[in-house]
């Protein structure tokens, strides 16, 4: 189920830094992405340079990218996030996020014409510069049919209404991830 940005008074203020974000995330090395914890969903082509872990900050990450973790700062109940970037050709499986607190977030980036992403029964196009939110916790998936790479700024925040931490939603392997990932604190 795809959820309506305008609802989100946070979103206007990301997507308005968009530009800013995009020119960070186009600077990282490749190396600097890893795959994604979950490698059975995608089969390969699935990388991710994680910003936020936890709701904590990752350190040298965030000062690799200081536009992105200002506008991250400003939104309300952040879980995680991260740079999301898609292979040419790839696919993400149905699948079935864990953790029934949060949204997940889109920001579009780079996005070349072929990708796409279904939540149920509905499929949406990525738009650079704009925002797709939907419940994680419904079966999607995501296409990038084209010869580049898709880039998206993904993100998990609280639901309305909701506080306290998802960490004892989150899978395992993922927390296990996330921790290293703070410890090493990228870059530090």
């Amino acid at each position: 189920m795809f959820l309506n940005s305008k609802d989100f008074g946070f979103i206007a203020a990301l997507e308005s830094q968009w530009q800013a974000i995009r020119s960070e995330c186009l600077a990282l090395n490749n190396d600097a992405f890893d795959p994604w914890v979950q490698g059975r969903m995608h089969g390969g082509g699935w990388t991710v340079y994680g910003l936020y872990a936890l709701g904590k900050k990752i350190p040298g990450a965030c000062q690799a990218c200081p536009a992105t973790a200002e506008a991250l700062a400003q939104i309300p109940g952040l879980s995680m996030a991260g740079f999301s970037r898609l292979a040419p050709h790839a696919h993400v499986k149905p699948h079935v996020g864990w953790a029934e607190s949060v949204y997940r977030l889109h920001l579009g980036l780079v996005v070349p014409p072929g990708c796409r992403l279904r939540v149920a029964d509905k499929t949406e196009s990525w738009q650079e510069g704009e925002c797709l939110v939907f419940d994680d916790t419904i079966e999607h998936e995501a296409w990038n049919d084209s010869d580049q790479p898709r880039t998206v700024l993904l993100l998990d925040f609280l639901r309305p209404g909701l506080s306290g931490s998802v960490e004892d939603h989150i899978p395992e392997e993922v927390q296990e991830y996330a921790r290293q990932m703070l410890e090493a604190g990228r870059g530090e």
